[in-house]
């Protein structure tokens, strides 16, 4: 859903601005919900600043991560964009070996590769003669792929080794610092405040309902990090993809004004062939 939202948003509202500005909205969604998770967790606050420094970093890859996203996002379809999430797993994969020591067995390597191949085979484009690599959709979302992946790590190692909320809220701080160095870069910071005061209600009534759907699948991808491998939650993730698909043809069907989705037969045949790869793949994987 946030997918299209933030391809809406991108269209309407920054075709000819900066993205970055978009994520200023995503950068202080997150500072709401500090006083009230130090309420909660008052031991917060209770660490060395060592861990702290790399839980706040943890934030800071995060946006820089979505920022790359959004760049692909501004100059290509969000369906064309989503399969490139796929690459996060093989990277999570990696960087959770060499550092938390975590090893997959050849059901869950099984199921992750089923997922993988059924969430690009979604993407896949026949009989079309259009350029198929683009070298700069392909560097930046394989970048944003791997910074994605370290930022989850290094809040694994902390949520498991510290406190699953404390983590959180030293991500979000790590989000607000991020924040507060793009509105002090000057450009950055005149376009934010022409657009809120130009589009007032519209930013906050549709990016407001973006940022609430984003941070809810933020927090409950972080939350799975706790019980299973991390490459594992990332390639469950990856069913993005998908679902990106499915609700680009619900929008094509109700409101094509938004999003036009081929519905062809042969189109709907295989992403039914997808859906049960990407099926049997999480089923094997959380057995």
């Amino acid at each position: 859903m946030s997918v299209h939202f933030d391809k809406y948003l991108v269209e309407r509202f920054f075709k000819d601005s900066n993205v970055a500005v978009l994520l200023l909205f995503t950068a202080f969604i997150g500072v709401l919900l500090l006083p009230f998770i130090w309420f909660l967790e008052p031991g917060v606050m209770h660490h060395d600043a060592g861990s702290i420094a790399l839980m706040i970093l943890s934030g800071i890859l995060y946006l820089s991560a979505l920022l790359l996203y959004l760049r692909a996002l501004q100059s290509e379809e969000a369906s064309v964009v989503a399969p490139f999430f796929q690459a996060g797993p093989l990277f999570g994969y990696v960087l959770a070996y060499l550092v938390l020591g975590e090893t997959l067995t050849t059901r869950q390597m099984t199921g992750g590769v089923l997922i993988i191949v059924g969430a690009l085979f979604v993407s896949i484009r026949f009989g079309q003669s259009a350029k198929l690599f683009k070298a700069r959709l392909a560097m930046l979302m394989l970048t944003c792929g791997f910074i994605m992946a370290l930022s989850g790590l290094i809040f694994k190692a902390f949520a498991l080794k510290v406190e699953f909320w404390t983590t959180i809220f030293w991500m979000f701080v790590g989000e607000a610092i991020f924040g507060v160095g793009l509105l002090m870069v000057t450009t950055y910071r005149r376009q934010f405040l022409a657009l809120f005061r130009n589009h007032t209600v519209a930013l906050l009534s549709i990016n407001g309902s973006n940022e609430i759907i984003n941070l809810s699948g933020s927090i409950g991808s972080r939350y799975a990090l706790l019980f299973a491998p991390l490459s594992i939650v990332q390639a469950i993730g990856s069913t993005t993809t998908l679902f990106v698909f499915a609700f680009g043809i619900v929008l094509s069907i109700f409101f094509p004004s938004l999003s036009r989705e081929d519905l062809s037969a042969r189109e709907l045949v295989q992403k039914g062939v997808a859906a049960i790869f990407v099926a049997v793949g999480v089923a094997l994987v959380t057995y």
